[in-house]
């Protein structure tokens, strides 16, 4: 079995994506998509488990993120465009149909990807993020923990906010775990901290809280939904409550003392679930 680790730059649309590639050319495929405020690094503490369990791994940094391109509006970062990124990457690629793996944002385009493409999708693993209905119904509830997307929402204020004193607010706000100096050298070249934010702008205007959840088909691709306890983001609630739009097999884990970043705080468990849950799909 011959390993290899690669770069893959994929054209969609009007933008170059790059994807990290690792594992065995013949491997069931796994696309791996990431959240804020992280790049594709943040899967670093899984792709070795799972190439070396036989598995082809492709980890985009998705748009606007680390070394992909940025979108010239704000419209360019809404979740049914990196669906097309999810196509456009499996295409380049030539897999049919992909395992997703996917945290905070990623999760959004995971289910999105499920829900419109679901011949393109094997399973997914869904973490952090629930479905989005189920997220979008939980109002107060939820709305409480969504406090900084309002934040989010104003231009330069908010990059001013979160940056100033050495990042002072940022620290305090993703609560000084131990990849905030990495995260904050990532945001800190030119145009970064805006192109991350604008995922936030073009996908969660306050005044989504202000109609109905939106009506979707069901998901009819196997889906395991993880949560941690620790996650000061999402409540538990919007990821168990997600079992009711599943129409195919539905598995929950929760995992004790983690925080909102599972891939990095419980990678030995985590890891374990995934390949457990890969194999069996």
């Amino acid at each position: 079995m011959e390993m290899f680790s690669s770069q893959r730059k994929v054209r969609s649309g009007d933008l170059t994506l790059v994807v990290a590639e690792h594992g065995v050319s013949d491997g069931t495929p796994v696309l791996m998509l990431h959240g804020w405020p992280d790049t594709a690094e943040l899967w670093r503490n899984q792709v070795g488990p799972l190439t070396d369990a036989g598995f082809r791994v492709l980890a985009p940094d998705l748009r606007g993120r680390g070394r992909s391109e940025s979108p010239g509006d704000i419209a360019g970062y809404r979740v049914t465009r990196s669906v097309g990124d999810v196509v456009a990457i499996l295409d380049d690629a030539g897999i049919d149909r992909a395992h997703v793996v996917a945290h905070d944002w990623g999760a959004a385009v995971g289910w999105a990807s499920a829900i419109s493409a679901p011949d393109r999708v094997r399973s997914l693993v869904a973490v952090s993020v629930g479905h989005p209905v189920s997220f979008g119904g939980l109002r107060l509830e939820q709305m409480m923990r969504s406090w900084y997307m309002l934040l989010f929402q104003f231009k330069d204020v908010a990059e001013e906010l979160l940056s100033r004193d050495h990042w002072s607010m940022f620290r305090r706000f993703v609560g000084n775990h131990p990849e905030t100096d990495n995260w904050i050298a990532e945001l800190s070249r030119p145009g970064a901290l805006t192109s991350s934010l604008n995922w936030y702008r073009a996908n969660a205007h306050p005044d989504r809280f202000l109609r109905p959840p939106p009506e979707l088909p069901p998901v009819r691709v196997p889906v395991m939904g993880v949560w941690s306890t620790g996650d000061f983001a999402l409540t538990e609630r919007q990821m168990r409550d997600s079992s009711a739009f599943v129409t195919d097999e539905w598995r929950y884990e929760r995992i004790e003392d983690a925080s909102h970043w599972v891939p990095l705080d419980a990678a030995p468990l985590f890891n374990d679930l995934l390949l457990e849950w890969l194999a069996a799909h």
